[in-house]
């Protein structure tokens, strides 16, 4: 069976959590934490996933996908029983942070639950030492979780619910292998969840060898066309990349979403972009964690003008405020070009896409124009004025202070370090990100030299630290 909706945003317009059969405490704190109406899918797969089947869902970031996974695999759990009882495969550390915060929240009705994140970029020993105390839930990458069942660090015997997040990107990255290694090792007798963006055939193949009779829901990803404003032009090939400059430098978009085909084309650009004083940065699987990690936060703190990326490396990233997207390549899937643009326009904001068009690619604008239902408009990239005397540079800087989690600081450590002693106003700091080992601050670029300055000078929570300014 399939279901089909067609919502025009992710936002929560649908019937009430109460209409389903929920423990009370866990209806309180969803109220508590302001889910007062179902998004569309979650009210398409709630119903199948609370009866105890298997569910193939296609739905994007910021869909709420996260709690409709969430809730029927927590009202299963038993919180007297220490033993791993639901795992959450995310393809990326970032995702799985995500994944890990939100179950926490809708985790909160209930006492001692304990959710541990296992993912590559960090050492395993702390992670293995962890699971030797026990845990309810955990949400990890496919390698990292296959390591600690090869190790023996992680028992799945008691596993009844296993989920695997954005499946057609962790197809992307290469995890089939071990997915499927996965998979094998947890009970017959379990519900298994699929979310998915897209549905290439590795979906299908995974569903067939490792579910039982799925249910099938799937949301047609459409947008608001008086939010997002698409404009089409018309390029030869070679003139491809210095076009993407010039629309930069004429709209002047605060933060860009720059999309390639390959990652040869992201590195092309940004040499161009770069070379034009573009404050740019690119995403692509050559990154280690840690530099992944640097990129995304500059860019979510609004301190990188432009990011460049493949649709692989860029899948699952849910960015605030994103001003444009640029089709710097037409993909040749429809479907992802809806789900490319869909990254503007959100909540109430505006977007613009940006559509560069060789001649080759006209027969792909046609399948997206007759699947949108659109008539694109075509206008000349000739007429748009390059601002040259106005240099294009982001509003924030992001600043790195070595130091994080395991020195004990909080965000409010480093706010409190700025506006006080440093005598910054709350209006000159940004967003403070918090990881293990080093803490991010965003700041705004006329105060950046003097912040570094005040701060290594200073003290933060009692304690001199390093400081040092990320620049593209």
């Amino acid at each position: 069976m399939t279901k089909t909706s067609t919502p025009s945003t992710p936002t929560a317009t649908g019937p009430a959590f109460h209409m389903l059969k929920l423990p009370p405490a866990l209806l309180d704190n969803l109220q508590q934490l302001s889910y007062h109406a179902m998004t569309p899918i979650q009210a398409e797969s709630l119903p199948i996933t609370l009866a105890g089947q298997d569910l193939i869902a296609q739905a994007k970031t910021g869909s709420g996908k996260t709690a409709a996974f969430g809730l029927p695999l927590l009202i299963k759990l038993n919180p007297k029983h220490m033993g791993v009882q639901a795992m959450v495969l995310c393809p990326t550390r970032e995702l799985a942070d995500q994944v890990t915060q939100e179950l926490r929240r809708l985790a909160r009705y209930m006492h001692n639950i304990k959710i541990l994140t296992l993912v590559g970029g960090s050492t395993l020993r702390p992670q293995r030492e962890s699971l030797g105390f026990g845990a309810h839930i955990v949400v990890g990458t496919p390698g990292r979780i296959m390591d600690h069942i090869e190790r023996g660090s992680l028992e799945l015997n008691a596993i009844n619910t296993l989920v695997l997040d954005e499946a057609d990107r962790m197809l992307d990255m290469g995890f089939y292998d071990s997915i499927a290694f996965v998979a094998k090792r947890c009970p017959d007798r379990r519900q298994t969840l699929m979310f998915s963006a897209t549905y290439p055939d590795g979906v299908t193949q995974l569903a067939r060898q490792f579910m039982h009779q799925p249910q099938e829901v799937k949301l047609a990803e459409q947008h608001d066309d008086s939010k997002i404003k698409q404009h089409y032009y018309e390029v030869r090939h070679e003139s491809r990349l210095p076009a993407v400059a010039t629309l930069l430098k004429h709209y002047r978009p605060v933060s860009t979403l720059a999309f390639c085909n390959t990652k040869q084309q992201c590195r092309d650009l940004l040499e161009v972009l770069q070379a034009e004083g573009i404050h740019a940065l690119t995403l692509n699987g050559d990154l280690e964690q840690r530099e992944r990690d640097q990129v995304l936060i500059q860019f979510a703190n609004r301190s990188c003008s432009v990011l460049v990326a493949t649709d692989v490396a860029a899948r699952g990233l849910d960015i605030a405020q994103l001003e444009a997207v640029i089709n710097v390549d037409v993909t040749p899937d429809p479907e992802v070009h809806i789900h490319r643009i869909g990254r503007t326009g959100r909540a109430d904001a505006e977007g613009s896409a940006f559509n560069l068009v060789s001649p080759a690619e006209m027969n792909r604008i046609g399948n997206i124009a007759k699947l949108m239902g659109i008539e694109p408009e075509w206008e000349e990239l000739d007429k748009l004025q390059r601002e040259h005397n106005v240099p294009l540079v982001p509003p924030m800087v992001t600043l790195q202070i070595l130091g994080g989690r395991k020195e004990k600081i909080r965000a409010g450590d480093v706010l409190g370090a700025l506006t006080g002693e440093a005598g910054f106003t709350r209006e000159q700091v940004g967003k403070i990100i918090v990881t293990d080992l080093s803490t991010y601050v965003a700041v705004t670029r006329d105060i950046a030299r003097e912040a570094v300055k005040r701060l290594s000078a200073g003290k933060v929570k009692g304690k001199t630290v390093k400081v040092r300014a990320l620049e593209t």
